[in-house]
C-alpha cells in the first residue's frame, strides 16, 4: 500500500528502478573513488621514489635524500650524509628515477589515450605497433651512426618509426568509419611481426658494438640512465603530456561514438590523428632511452578506469602517476632481485603484464558475449 514504504536511508544499499539508481547519488560514490585513486597513486609514486633512491649497495635514508637534494639546490641543512651518498644519489639513482618517471608516465598516458581513441581496453602502445616501430627507427639510426640532431636524433627516429607503424595499424583496422577490436589486435600483431623481422635484419647487419645496443633495445633497461638522457626525453614528455591533457575532454566525447562526437562539434579525425601522433611521440621517446618496455600502457590505465571511471580528464594525469610508480617499482625489482646482476626491465614488466592481459582478454570477451 502507498505509504507503507519509507524512503531509503543513505546507509542502505541502493535499489534500482528500471535503469535509475535510487539511493545515494552515483556521482558521489564515483567522486569518492576518484579521490581515492588520485591519493593512492600519488602515495604509491612517493613510496616508489623513496625506495628507488634509497635502496641499493649504498643505503640512503629518506631524510638524507631530502638533505642531499636541498644541498644541490643551494640550501644548507643540519642533515648528515656522506660524499659517497651524495655522488650515488645525484649521479646514478636520481637520473634513473627521473627517467623511469617519464618513461612509465609516457607509456601509461599513451595507453590511456589509445584505449580511448580506439574505444577498447586492449589497445596499448605495444599492441598497436608503436613500440616495435619506434624500436626499428631507433635501431636503424644506431646502425647509420649519424646524429644530425645531437641527443634528440634517436628519440626523433623512434618517433617517426612509431608514428608510421601506428598509422598503418590504424588505417588497416578502420573500416566503415569504425575500428574493430579484433581487427585492431590482429593488425597490431602483424605489424609487430614485420617490425620484429626488420629488427632481426638490422641485428644481422650490426657490428659487435652495435649488437650490444640492439640487445638493450630488445630487453629494456634503465641501466644507462644519465642526465643527458633525461634531458633528451624531457621535451617530448612535457609537450606530450600537456597536449594529451588538452585533448582529454575531446577524448571523452569521442568515446560516445563517431556520429555523436561530430554532432557535438568535435572534429573526430583531427582528434584521432592528434592522439595517435602524441602517443607515438611519447612511446617513441620512451623506447629510445629505455628500450622495449611492454604492458605499462595496458595495465595502468585499465586498472584506473575500472576504479575511477572513463573520464579522461582524470584518467590521463592519474595514468601518468600510476605508470611512473609501476615502472619505478619494476625497475627496483629488476636491479635488486638478482644482485649483483640486473634483470632486464622488459622481463619484469612482461611478467606482470602478460597474465594481466590474458585476464583482460578473457574478461572482455565474456562481457561482449564472444567475438564470433
Amino acid at each position: 500500500m502507498a505509504g507503507t514504504h519509507q524512503p531509503a536511508s543513505s546507509t542502505k544499499t541502493p535499489e534500482r528502478a528500471g535503469d535509475t539508481i535510487v539511493g545515494p547519488p552515483a556521482s558521489a560514490r564515483m567522486a569518492g573513488r576518484r579521490a581515492i585513486v588520485l591519493v593512492g597513486s600519488s602515495v604509491a609514486l612517493l613510496v616508489a621514489f623513496l625506495l628507488n633512491v634509497g635502496v641499493g649497495a649504498v643505503s640512503i635514508s629518506p631524510i638524507q635524500v631530502v638533505g642531499i637534494l636541498l644541498s644541490h639546490a643551494g640550501i644548507q641543512t643540519d642533515i648528515a650524509f656522506t660524499q659517497q651518498q651524495d655522488a650515488v644519489l645525484w649521479a646514478i639513482r636520481l637520473p634513473r628515477v627521473t627517467l623511469g618517471l617519464m618513461v612509465g608516465g609516457g607509456l601509461a598516458i599513451s595507453g590511456a589515450a589509445l584505449q580511448g581513441v580506439f574505444r577498447n581496453p586492449l589497445a596499448e602502445p605495444g599492441l598497436v605497433g608503436v613500440t616495435s616501430g619506434a624500436a626499428v627507427g631507433a635501431i636503424g639510426m644506431i646502425l647509420l651512426g649519424i646524429s644530425p640532431f645531437g641527443l634528440l636524433t634517436i628519440p626523433m627516429a623512434a618517433f617517426v618509426g612509431g608514428a608510421i607503424a601506428t598509422g598503418v595499424v590504424y588505417l588497416l583496422a578502420r573500416q566503415g568509419g569504425r575500428t574493430e577490436v579484433v581487427t585492431l589486435i590482429l593488425t597490431g600483431i602483424a605489424i609487430n611481426a614485420i617490425a620484429g623481422a626488420a629488427t632481426g635484419y638490422l641485428t644481422f647487419l650490426a657490428s659487435d658494438q652495435q649488437l650490444r645496443s640492439i640487445v638493450f633495445w630488445s630487453l629494456g633497461s634503465l641501466g644507462g640512465s644519465t642526465w643527458p638522457a633525461v634531458r633528451s626525453i624531457a621535451p617530448f614528455f612535457i609537450i606530450g603530456v600537456l597536449l594529451m591533457l588538452r585533448l582529454s575532454a575531446s577524448l571523452n566525447v569521442l568515446v560516445l561514438g563517431e556520429s555523436e562526437a561530430r554532432h557535438l562539434g568535435v572534429n573526430t579525425e583531427r582528434v584521432r590523428i592528434g592522439v595517435i601522433a602524441i602517443a607515438a611521440m611519447l612511446s617513441g621517446a620512451s623506447v629510445a632511452v629505455a628500450g622495449i618496455v611492454g604492458f605499462i600502457g595496458l595495465v595502468v590505465p585499465h586498472l584506473i578506469r575500472l576504479i575511477a571511471g572513463p573520464d579522461h580528464r582524470l584518467l590521463v594525469p592519474v595514468s601518468a602517476i600510476g605508470g611512473a610508480a609501476l615502472l619505478m617499482m619494476a625497475d627496483l625489482v629488476a636491479r635488486t632481485i638478482v644482485i649483483p646482476t640486473e634483470l632486464p626491465l622488459g622481463v619484469v614488466t612482461a611478467t606482470i603484464g602478460g597474465p594481466f592481459f590474458l585476464w583482460l582478454l578473457h574478461r572482455t570477451r565474456r562481457a561482449q558475449g564472444g567475438w564470433g
